[in-house]
This record gives structure tokens, sequence and C-alpha cells, in this order.
């Protein structure tokens, strides 16, 4: 991790200091997200926020509008690539209808690690995803908020196997790997928008959700759920974007502020996810949650690559660009090792 820090610091130095320019003088920006002030997207587009007003002077504004109250996710993405709204965050499953491309980094187990994570999202591939966007859904990723794994947690028993999925109904977005995946391994996954998740689980609707412990701590779901389980299933990439006729209709100069601030919003992301996921997992267990491991996930693997991942195939462009994705993280995981 060291290393990888070290590299997106590099990154970002490399870059010219931005000058800010009279014609940006005034400008407002909202920037909207459905998880609260203090989680992984809080963390983001705060920093976002300082580094876009630093490098602007305090030219330009950046107003944050966290805990849906600008609408669901789905309500922000359109309102984000009309222009209606400036800038939102939102999680790759709920991108992937307007994106079939896109689902591939909702593969169950295809990104196994933050290196991973970071390799999907930069350089190559970070600059395929993109102009993907541009192309399918009319929206630019400006940063990438590296939310870590989607982890179970329930209201009903002690998971420590892929068996003791079976019936347990899980809230999942409206994705259809992440809801392939579920029924594969047993489990009842019940599609559920976002804001109506707390509601649901406090009334027992649903038995249990999944999503990085950040998240699963600042919704306070410890509050309403009794189990927890680490699933390393998918990791929860949230992309920042903007309207890619937005985008382009700016002046040079705040294009390049904006990037460059995504750039530098992203790399803190990676820390802030070093410092706080673990805290947080600490504060639910301290609150009076169960932590217990699956003793069978490599079984979970094995079913989902056998089951699930043909069905996606040709919804995402084929096995061949699949393929060419989990090469391009083994050629990267190879790199790093020294081999």
């Amino acid at each position: 991790m060291k290393k990888l820090f070290l590299f997106l610091i590099v990154a970002v130095m490399s870059m010219g200091l931005m000058v800010p320019s009279q014609a940006l003088a005034g400008k407002v920006f909202k920037l909207g997200f459905g998880d609260p002030i203090n989680s992984d997207q809080g963390a983001i587009a705060k920093q976002f926020k300082y580094l876009v007003e630093g490098y602007t002077g305090g030219d330009v504004e950046i107003q944050l509008f966290p805990g849906s109250a600008l609408g669901n996710e789905t309500e922000m993405l359109q309102n984000t690539r009309t222009g209606e709204l400036d800038l939102c965050m939102l999680s790759v499953p709920n991108l992937s209808p307007f994106s079939k491309r896109i689902n591939i980094l909702t593969f169950p187990y295809v990104i196994k690690s933050m290196d991973d994570a970071v390799t999907i999202t930069t350089g190559k591939l970070g600059h395929q995803w993109n102009e993907i966007l541009i192309k399918e859904a009319g929206v630019r990723v400006m940063a990438w908020t590296y939310s870590n794994f989607r982890h179970l947690t329930n209201s009903k028993r002690k998971i420590t196997s892929m068996a003791d999925l079976k019936g347990l109904k899980v809230r999942t977005p409206q994705n259809a790997l992440m809801i392939e995946s579920y029924k594969a391994w047993g489990a009842n996954p019940t599609p559920m928008a976002w804001p109506e998740t707390f509601t649901a689980l406090q009334q027992r609707v649903v038995d249990g959700q999944d999503n990085p412990y950040i998240v699963n701590y600042t919704m306070k779901f410890h509050e309403v759920q009794d189990y927890i389980t680490p699933l390393h299933y998918q990791f929860s990439l949230q992309p920042m974007i903007i309207g890619e006729k937005h985008f382009q209709s700016m002046d040079p100069k705040l294009r390049d502020i904006l990037v460059r601030a995504g750039i530098e919003a992203q790399q803190y992301c990676v820390l802030f996810q070093m410092q706080e996921s673990e805290n947080a997992l600490k504060k639910m267990i301290e609150a009076g949650m169960e932590y217990s491991e699956f003793s069978d996930e490599d079984k979970m693997i094995e079913v989902a690559k056998e089951k699930v991942w043909p069905k996606y195939y040709d919804r995402v462009g084929g096995k061949e660009a699949v393929m060419a994705v989990v090469a391009e993280l083994e050629k990267a995981e190879k790199l790093r090792k020294g081999n």
C-alpha cells in the first residue's frame, strides 16, 4: 500500500500548477451523494471541495449535498447527465443500467484487493471505463471513491458458511450480477432503493444487506443488525461523475482544475480507507455486533465463476472483454510482486 501511495503522489505532482481565472469568479457547483457526510463519500467530497476552492482562490464554490438530499442515486445520475446537477457520486451497480460494459466492475471476485481496485480504475483500464461511460452514459468520471469490499450484515443469524446464506433475505441494489450471485449461493436477494434500506432493516422487511465497513457504520446499521461477516465478492467503487456536455462547455482552465482535484481527492480516498475501515469495524463490534468469517468463501468463488460469470458475458461485450480485464489485473499483480 505504501508503494501505491507513493505512485499516486508522483502522478499528482507531475501535473502543472493551475492558475485561477477571472472568468471563474462566482461559479457554484452542486455535488450530491447518497451517504452521510462522515462516510467515505463524504471524505472524498470534502477533499474535492477543499482542492477546487483552493486552486481557484475561492472563485469557485463546491456545495455538498449528502444523505440523498438531491434524490436517490438514479435521480442524481439522470440530472447529472442532463447538466441539471453539476456532479454526483453513486455506486457502480446503480450506474450500470446506463452502461452495460461497466458491469464488468461488478463481476463477483474480479477485484481481489485494494491494489486491484486502483489498477482497474487507473491507467489503461481507467481510461477504458471513462471512454465507455462518455459514449454510453454521457458522463465522465472525475474521481473514484474506493469504499472497499461489501461486507454482509444481518439480523437473523451468525453466518460462517455458504450454507448459512440459504433463504437469507438480503437487500441489494438493482444490479443483475449482485442479485444472481446471492441466488447462486442460496440467499434471497431483494432489490431496494438505498434511502429505503435502513427502515427495511429496522422493520425486518429484509434480513440483511452488504456494504463496506465505513458505510455500514456511518449508516448506523449496527443499531438494527446483529451480525457482520466479511465478504469479498465485490469491491464497492463509487465514481464521482459529471455530465460530459456540461464538462466540455466549461472554461478549459476550470476543466483542468476539476481534473486535478479529482485525481488528488481519489488519492486521499485510498488513505482514508487505510485509516478508517478497520476503525469502523471495531466500533460496530464494540456496539454489540457479532463478527464471524466464512469458512468456505473459496467455494463461493467457484460457484460465482462457474454459474454467474457465464450468464453475463454477452451483456458486457463477451467473455473476451472480461478476460482482458482479468489479464490486466494479473499483469499488474505480477509487476507489484517483482515477477
